[in-house]
């Protein structure tokens, strides 16, 4: 009796283990439970990995397994997906493949009303109405958001978010600028980060140096416009001549923003925390300045600022061997595969 007792204990305890994490465990998504007692323990954050370009189905994983290890934050990833793969092959809009595929898909997209924090790395979805009204109740929580690179032109079709009245155009709005061109030149330029002297004692520069990768500079506003004045400049994007770390700087071209902080308020009246960064493929984020930038930006959305370590661990987790950026998928080796293939 005592010895079935005990058996019946540790089958619960194992079960309350196996559930710790907020979100179900599913086949659809990959969940990573975060340590006790470190600056993100008990926040959860979403990262959505929902583009065909800059291998995002690499580089959300590898940011989820860094975040929970090292920062406590417990981590779920959602991917676009076809026929139960995840599918970066998917053409925009989907009827371009099948014209019975009238939406993307991004499956547990219900999950975003646990979310504490919404990374996206989303480009030109079409969802249905459904799974667009879970992404929309977030943008009106009040909760935060972070978009990384073509998350300013992440979504296509219909977008029925009105705020008084008022069409909402989710880059230009919600993240403060839109995508209207490659400022660098498209998979010939990389990128050097700069941080804006104004503003270098911002908690989310606090050890940041040396961030370089080789995607190009956006431009994310017109020619003789700068960014609207309720976003803060934190880095500048200068582009270079080539796609080596240490290529000189394309001195025909100026630097353009390519990190800021920004704010958005939904229909609700609840202000939210918002940062974009205009890099972000997965062989940028093989630069650990970037790592950096971008994890001291989710705890600066959190209201965590004041636990922002300079020297915190942002070291990758496990393997990480991110593909070129591009569409040329057969020969860069994209296909389609399941989400644990990404665990």
């Amino acid at each position: 009796m005592i010895r079935t007792a005990a058996l019946a204990v540790l089958t619960i305890a194992a079960a309350c283990v196996a559930q710790a994490h907020p979100i179900p465990a599913s086949k659809q998504w990959l969940n990573y439970s975060g340590g006790k007692d470190l600056p993100g323990s008990g926040k959860l954050v979403v990262l959505v990995a929902a583009e065909q370009e800059y291998r995002s189905e690499q580089s959300m994983p590898m940011f989820a397994r860094m975040l929970a290890k090292h920062h406590g934050f417990d981590c779920t990833v959602l991917f676009a997906q076809r026929n139960g793969m995840v599918d970066p092959t998917q053409s925009t809009p989907p009827t371009k493949d099948n014209k019975e595929d009238k939406f993307h898909n991004i499956p547990g997209l219900e999950h975003l009303a646990k979310a504490d924090l919404l990374i996206l790395s989303n480009r030109f979805m079409t969802l249905s109405e459904e799974q667009l009204a879970h992404c929309i109740d977030y943008f009106d929580s009040g909760k935060p958001l972070l978009g990384i690179r073509t998350a300013n032109h992440g979504f296509s079709g219909p977008f029925p978010y009105k705020v008084s009245d008022k069409k909402v155009r989710f880059g230009d709005d919600i993240l403060g600028g839109s995508f209207r061109g490659h400022h660098g030149g498209w998979h010939r330029e990389s990128t050097r980060g700069i941080v804006v002297d104004a503003n270098q004692d911002h908690a989310i520069l606090r050890g940041v140096t040396d961030v370089w990768g080789p995607s190009d500079v956006y431009r994310t506003y017109g020619k003789g416009k700068s960014l609207p004045e309720r976003c803060t400049a934190l880095l500048l994007g200068q582009p270079l001549t080539g796609l080596n770390h240490d290529d000189p700087p394309n001195e025909k071209k100026i630097p353009l923003p390519i990190a800021w902080t920004t704010s958005w308020t939904g229909t609700k009246g609840k202000t939210a925390r918002v940062f974009h960064v205009t890099m972000g493929s997965a062989r940028d984020y093989q630069s650990a300045g970037l790592r950096r930038l971008t994890t001291n930006a989710a705890y600066w959305c959190l209201n965590l600022e004041d636990k922002i370590d300079p020297k915190s661990n942002v070291d990758i987790v496990g393997d990480y061997k991110p593909l070129k950026s591009g569409f040329n998928y057969g020969k860069l080796g994209v296909m389609p595969r399941p989400p644990q293939h990404y665990r």
